[in-house]
């Protein structure tokens, strides 16, 4: 260790030599593999704030269970509390008729008026009941065979379609992973066998010196490794750019949507981009390096 510290300051300024000697061919990979990480983060940013979607629309997830005809307020009340104490039921609340049709009117807006052509309110009282998603199937079981209720209207059709989607967007996402990084890997050792190709002359003087093979082939990491963290830096300043529009754009458009904290999602794709770049480039330089077999370079 004592060793590698006393010549880091060798390995970087060799490192840094050889990205400098071939640089129109090494800008083209930090581009290459920048927009393959772009790819990547992409692909991640649109998995967390799907994941972060349902999750917040699971925790929000009601069904309405209405009263039989000769149910009042009073004894709606008592189903209330009963509804209450059923596994997997987070809360419950009555609502009256009157609020019933203002929840209307809510959601209606501007076409609220066509609420005014009944003489009557044509909405009746009902439980409103918040419930965890995993146990809704039992929910509506135990709800349906409670004294007092007639039916139960749930939207568990809309939140399955919502789940599903996600869950095909993660396959996707796991499978784009799998081929940024075999791809990168190709990429990076390539680049690596390229370097040690066009530096053999200076390989077989060290070798001639009795340097040892890590003594060689250490620069040739570093370089890898720090053109896969420039590619990684650049598609992550793509991404930030990318999902600040976004961000802006739907909270214009569609207020309503539960986005997950903008913060958060950079932050993570941050995370990810760079602890991956530094990965693959370590694992790419280090394949490089394997498989032209330095020798080879005599």
């Amino acid at each position: 260790m004592k060793t590698f510290i006393y010549n880091l300051g060798y390995f970087i300024s060799e490192a840094l030599r050889t990205i400098r000697l071939h640089p129109l061919s090494n800008l083209f990979s930090v581009i290459g593999t920048g927009l393959i990480f772009f790819i990547l983060g992409m692909v991640f940013a649109g998995w967390f704030i799907g994941d972060q979607l349902v999750s917040t629309l699971s925790e929000e997830a009601e069904i309405s269970a209405y009263f039989s005809e000769e149910i009042d307020e009073a004894k709606g009340m008592s189903v209330v509390e009963a509804v209450k104490v059923l596994p997997g039921v987070i809360d419950a609340r009555y609502v009256s008729e009157i609020e019933a049709r203002i929840q209307m009117e809510q959601l209606l807006g501007d076409e609220a008026n066509i609420l005014t052509l009944f003489k009557e309110n044509p909405f009746e009282p009902f439980v409103e009941i918040r419930i965890n998603l995993d146990d809704m199937d039992s929910v509506l079981h135990n709800v349906q065979h409670i004294e007092g209720i007639e039916y139960v209207r749930d939207n568990r059709e809309v939140l399955e379609q919502i789940k599903d989607f996600t869950e095909g967007l993660k396959l996707i996402g796991s499978l784009i992973i799998i081929a940024v990084g075999i791809t990168t890997i190709i990429i990076i050792s390539h680049m690596i066998r390229q370097g040690i190709y066009n530096n053999r002359d200076q390989i077989n003087t060290l070798r001639l010196l009795g340097a040892p093979e890590t003594f060689i082939g250490i620069p040739f990491v570093l370089a890898g490794v720090l053109l896969t963290v420039t590619g990684g830096a650049l598609a992550t300043l793509g991404i930030v750019t990318i999902i600040n529009i976004i961000f802006t754009q739907l909270k214009g458009l569609m207020p309503f949507i539960p986005l997950p904290l903008k913060a958060d999602v950079i932050s993570n794709i941050r995370i990810l981009i760079f602890g991956v770049s530094l990965i693959l480039g370590l694992l790419g330089s280090l394949l490089g390096l394997t498989s032209i077999k330095i020798n080879e370079s005599k």
